[in-house]
């Protein structure tokens, strides 16, 4: 049973981490909602306490909230103990969720009523933790007033009539609410407001997109720069995005965006700030990972699909940087066989099995794959490779092989594996490259449930505190 178990929460952390329920590559967005929502109720079902425990994990938003909902949603015949302990867990992920994102796992639970205590106290502690509840309630105000309504809570001070009966007011004594108040005669009070708001006023003022855009920049947030980065430059509007503060895989993703020669004349830029990102994540581990060798995939299936353009490309441009700065000396293959990383674009089969045996030739002290695991040029030389490298050229492991896959596959409930000699784990963000390849260690031994609940045991420390 121990051994199942084990098997049972890799399979989900690794779907976990890389599914959205979105379309990929080589499978539909409804195939991929029913085998998560499998994967999530059978966990549940059968794991309570080893579910929970995977908030503290790398998991993706979605599948967060996903987790969240459940819990709240069915209390089972947990303990106090354990009911404090997943009360610890919900809020810590919580406070490092998108607030967007919150509030719409709110409104989801408002639609399955789900209102028990524990349900309540979690929503009223977030709010009572937010910096600025009144630019919430401009920025998200139906979603607000629906978690307020829902559990039956007193907003503080003006809150309350600005929710529920905004246009009565005659003044507001908080700034941001009395701009919303005046911007449905003022043009000026337009961009007092965040941008998604004042995006609405604008027009209903008539506002010229350009005037309004360039009015408006100094309130956008750093997504809103990247997503109207094309739009305004079509309106003439330069929005540059702020690169030194771009997380490592956003600002791949960004960069990859770009047109060929746009990349080219600003090669100077672009590396630098990949690099200074790169950097920023590798922290005290920057040159310690000793000789790395990095397989990275950019054949055609890493273009990802309508929702997810370029992802697994992304992934694998930023662990290339991530690489560069955690290792002491580094050799990057790409399966393309091309050398500027720059220039990149998904191109070509996936011959994952001959840049194995290029990299091997450096005989690496780690050797990390980033690929969607699909090796067919020729199909299985990686695994048929791996196998034999492991069985009967390095029987004692010198080399720590890894496999990051960033693609979720439906049909088999996991990532797509090389070979059963060589742990596979999914990646989302290159930036949880380090704790991914700690992981891949626990993973290459599927049987320890004990080594598992350790590991386990020591994130939800570290993430949601010491129990009290």
């Amino acid at each position: 049973m121990d051994t199942l178990a084990a098997s049972d929460l890799l399979l989900f952390v690794n779907a976990a981490i890389t599914a959205t329920g979105q379309r990929e590559f080589r499978a539909d967005a409804g195939t991929q909602r029913l085998s998560l929502e499998f994967l999530h109720d059978y966990l549940l079902g059968n794991y309570r306490d080893l579910y929970a425990a995977t908030l503290a994990l790398d998991v993706n938003d979605h599948n967060a909230a996903m987790i969240v909902a459940r819990l709240l949603a069915d209390p089972g015949t947990t303990t106090p103990d354990e009911r404090r302990r997943e009360g610890r867990l919900i809020a810590a992920r919580l406070a490092v969720t998108p607030p967007q994102r919150v509030y719409d796992l709110f409104r989801s639970l408002r639609r399955a009523r789900v209102n028990n205590r524990l349900t309540r106290a979690v929503v009223r502690d977030w709010l009572a933790a937010r910096p600025d509840l009144a630019f919430d309630a401009v920025k998200y105000r139906g979603a607000v007033r629906d978690t307020v309504r829902h559990t039956h809570l007193a907003p503080p001070a003006e809150l309350g009539p600005f929710l529920f009966a905004p246009r009565r007011q005659s003044r507001y004594a908080t700034p941001i609410l009395d701009a919303w108040r005046r911007a449905h005669h003022e043009r000026s009070a337009v961009y007092e407001l965040p941008f998604t708001v004042a995006e609405g006023f604008a027009a209903r003022h008539g506002i010229d997109r350009a005037t309004f855009l360039e009015r408006a920049t100094p309130t956008m947030t750093r997504l809103e720069r990247l997503r109207l980065r094309e739009s305004a430059a079509r309106a003439g509007v330069g929005v540059a995005p702020d690169l030194d503060t771009m997380p490592l895989t956003r600002l791949a993703s960004y960069v990859l965006s770009l047109p060929g020669d746009d990349r080219a004349l600003r090669r100077a830029e672009l590396t630098g700030a990949l690099r200074v990102a790169a950097r920023r994540v590798a922290g005290e581990h920057a040159g310690r990972w000793g000789r790395v060798a990095a397989v990275l995939d950019d054949s055609f299936s890493s273009i990802g699909s309508t929702h997810k353009r370029r992802r697994p490309l992304a992934v694998a441009l930023a662990a290339h940087f991530l690489c560069e700065a955690l290792a002491t000396t580094y050799v990057p293959l790409w399966t393309s066989g091309r050398t500027d990383a720059l220039l990149l674009h998904p191109f070509g089969p996936t011959p994952l099995g001959e840049r194995v045996l290029d990299a091997l030739d450096h005989a690496p002290d780690r050797l990390l794959i980033v690929s969607d695991g699909w090796d067919n040029a020729p199909p299985g030389l990686a695994a048929e490779v791996l196998r034999v490298w492991r069985e009967r050229l390095d029987p004692d492991g010198r080399t720590a092989v890894v496999h990051l896959n960033p693609v979720y596959d439906a049909d088999d409930f996991d990532v797509h594996r090389l070979c059963a000699g060589v742990p596979t784990v999914g990646v989302r963000n290159a930036e949880d490259l380090p704790a991914l390849v700690e992981f891949a260690g626990l993973a290459a031994g599927t049987g320890d449930l004990d080594r598992l609940r350790s590991y386990l045991d020591q994130r939800v420390a570290r993430f949601a505190g010491p129990a009290r």
